[in-house]
């Protein structure tokens, strides 16, 4: 699941994949903007065919808890 978002998250926001690590966040290490994460958003929900709700967004600081959101939406 991991790998999966961080490819996602590199190729998003043109950063190099090793810079995307489960504590690095989102907007203040990794640059994203507002922009940024409704285009993410939207590719991990067409990705997993899921709809992430407004609420639970507001949430994700960091890589780690897109990726807890994911795999608890997967279990």
């Amino acid at each position: 699941m991991f790998e999966r978002v961080q490819a996602i998250l590199a190729k998003q926001l043109r950063v190099d994949p090793a810079r995307v690590i489960p504590e690095a966040r989102i907007k203040k290490d990794l640059g994203a903007d507002s922009l940024d994460i409704l285009q993410l958003l939207m590719r991990i929900e067409d990705q997993y065919g899921i709809t992430i709700p407004d609420e639970e967004l507001a949430t994700f600081e960091t890589v780690g808890d897109v990726v807890s959101y994911l795999e608890g939406v997967e279990a």
